[in-house]
């Protein structure tokens, strides 16, 4: 397949992406290649559609073509691109190591705001000293709107992978999560060759495991793909508008627009709806100091 803009230029799929150095898979259906991006610009993450010039390895990234979805996470200070052109983002949480209740609600508010699908997966509930943490959060998220999964990659690898295919069979689905909540495990559970792949593109690029950016995408048998990327432990939510972070929430949302004032920030104000249902147990205090500190987060 040719690009506009001369016949030396072909569109290609970002299906690795090293940090300033990528692996490209051309939509003409030839083998992924190694490409660069014209002026060492940051500007390219995976999952993108991108013009192509040059072949082997030593092809160029001569533009992006148009994202219809972005994830991507942000501070004050700088926003790191996550995929693009995605369906869903699964996030997997684990009894252990012990998980954030922070990073899954910070996940699902990324996805919302970017009109992504959502998936919370519950991992590794075969240990056995797994406890009652995870499984109230599952619950919790559920009564909040939230599509969720449990599994156990190693115990029942094939009840996992029905699970898992009823959501991401025909979809791109990013991969996130904290370090260590088995999303490894639960990438090779669904493309066998995963681990091979890695290495493959390790080698071409010349880069060792230790990588400072490694995300990477992987066909799925079944159509669709996963999209693994390096585990992080904070999820900046600084392009969130502070005013619009209550209608995000959807156990607060319903009280949205009740309160006395109409820009209440459910903090201190009289007669605010939000507050009330905090009262009553509605809202339950753990929710509701999240809401709190994030919204001094983005104040600032």
């Amino acid at each position: 397949m040719t690009a506009a803009g001369g016949p030396d230029r072909y569109v290609a799929r970002v299906v690795g992406d090293f940090g300033r150095r990528y692996i490209v898979a051309p939509a003409d259906g030839r083998a992924p290649q190694a490409a660069v991006r014209r002026g060492k610009r940051d500007d390219v993450v995976i999952g993108d559609l991108v013009v192509c010039s040059g072949a082997g390895d030593s092809a160029v990234i001569e533009a992006i073509e148009p994202r219809n979805r972005l994830l991507f996470r942000s501070t004050s200070t700088r926003t790191k691109l996550l995929a693009a052109n995605i369906d869903l983002v699964a996030i997997v949480y684990a009894p252990r190591p012990t998980f954030n209740p922070r990073f899954i609600w910070r996940a699902l508010l990324a996805a919302g705001a970017a009109r992504i699908g959502a998936l919370v997966v519950l991992n590794k509930i075969d240990l056995p000293d797994a406890g009652d943490a995870a499984a109230r959060m599952r619950a919790q998220l559920a009564d909040q709107g939230a599509t969720t999964v449990a599994i156990s990659v190693r115990q029942a690898p094939g009840e996992a992978s029905a699970a898992l295919l009823a959501h991401c069979a025909g979809r791109a689905t990013l991969l996130v999560g904290q370090s260590g909540m088995g999303k490894s495990s639960l990438l090779n559970l669904l493309c066998a060759d995963a681990r091979q792949r890695s290495q493959e593109f390790s080698a071409r690029l010349n880069v060792g495991r230790q990588t400072t950016s490694e995300s990477r995408w992987f066909p799925l048998a079944q159509g669709g793909a996963l999209i693994d990327a390096p585990g992080f432990q904070n999820f900046g939510l600084d392009h969130i508008a502070v005013g619009e972070l209550a209608r995000q929430l959807p156990d607060f949302a319903p009280y949205v627009g009740r309160c006395r004032f109409a820009n209440c920030a459910h903090v201190s104000e009289p007669e605010c709806a939000v507050l009330a249902a905090c009262a009553d147990g509605t809202i339950g205090a753990e929710r509701y100091a999240f809401y709190r500190d994030l919204a001094q987060e983005l104040r600032r």
